[in-house]
Formats: C-alpha cells, structure tokens, sequence
C-alpha cells in the first residue's frame, strides 16, 4: 500500500510540476477582434478615393497622424511598407498588402507598433452609397491584443474601444473634409 501511495505521490507531484509553469498559458488566449466602421459621405467615389488612395497619406486626412512615408517598396503597390508617426511621437510600420485602384480597396497590416495590439489587419473600401451622390467608406480591421495576461487598459474592451477611437476619428474628419469642399 505504501508503494502504490509513493507511486501516486511521485505522479501527483510530476503533474504539478508540469501543469504549474502552464498557469499562465491555461489563461484564455487573445481571440481575434472585429472592429468596422462606415460613414457615408455626400460626393462621388472618385473624389473620396482621391482622398484615401495613397498609402503615403493616412495624415493628409487622419487627424492623430503627423507623416507618413513609404520606407519599402513603391507606394500604392503590395510590399510596400510606410512609416507612420503619431501626433505628439511614436511611430510604427505597415505593409500594404493588397491595393485595387479600379475597386478603391486596400488591405494593410501593422508590422511593428506600440499599440497593445497584435495580428492587425486592415481594409478600406469607398463605394458608391445607396442614396445618388453618396458615397459609404467601411474601415475594417482584425486584432487581437499584445498580451495573453491583459495590462490595465489592454484588455479586450480597452483595445476594441481604441480602434473604434482611431476608426470613428479617421471618418469623421475625412467626411468633413470632403464635404466642406463640395
């Protein structure tokens, strides 16, 4: 009986030994996060892809970037790599990874940022609105956040709330800037 207890013990205490360095990986892994936002614009297509078509451009009509430079590749061309820089400093790289001038979509990813957010993928699509003269731009991405144990203001609602702020941002301004020069 001691012997089949001894055996147990020694079991039970490699199966802790196992499991415990685990316990933070038992934790829920980050699952990917869906954000889409759409606005719709009084003007045609044309003039809001003008707007939106450079990968070089993100600050000429979102308000919380100050530059944006293609570093890698050509603009407008999949490969291509920009450096954007935050108003008020840091900056981070993306890779368009899709871009169809006719269809006025492009995809994007983050390669490197200090955002609390991992496996960013984007999309812009402007297309032609339901009511003649509108135009409806959607801004799509997927995430999911940096940290498999979240920080405080990095939890799944923290980083889900940050891109609604960065999308509903980018929108807002781009609709009235294009509206203001109708």
């Amino acid at each position: 009986m001691i012997h089949v207890f001894k055996h147990w013990l020694i079991g039970l205490a490699g199966l802790l030994l196992v499991t415990l360095p685990l316990g933070g990986a038992l934790a829920a892994a980050p699952k990917t996060l869906k954000v889409t936002k759409s606005v719709t614009i009084q003007a045609e297509p044309a003039a809001v892809w003008a707007r939106v078509k450079n990968f070089d451009n993100l600050h000429g009509w979102h308000p919380g970037f100050s530059g944006a430079e293609i570093v890698k590749g050509k603009n407008n061309q999949p490969g291509a790599v920009r450096k954007l820089t935050l108003k008020g400093g840091p900056s981070f790289t993306e890779e368009l990874l899709g871009y169809d001038d006719a269809k006025h979509t492009m995809r994007y990813r983050i390669i490197e940022s200090p955002l609390p957010i991992d496996a960013y993928e984007s999309t812009i699509v402007v297309k032609a609105g339901s009511a003649k003269g509108t135009v409806e731009i959607t801004w799509e991405g997927t995430f999911k956040r940096k940290h498999l144990e979240p920080k405080p203001g990095e939890t799944d609602e923290d980083v889900t709330k940050l891109i609604n702020g960065v999308y509903d941002a980018g929108l807002g301004n781009l609709k009235k800037m294009v509206e203001k020069t109708k």
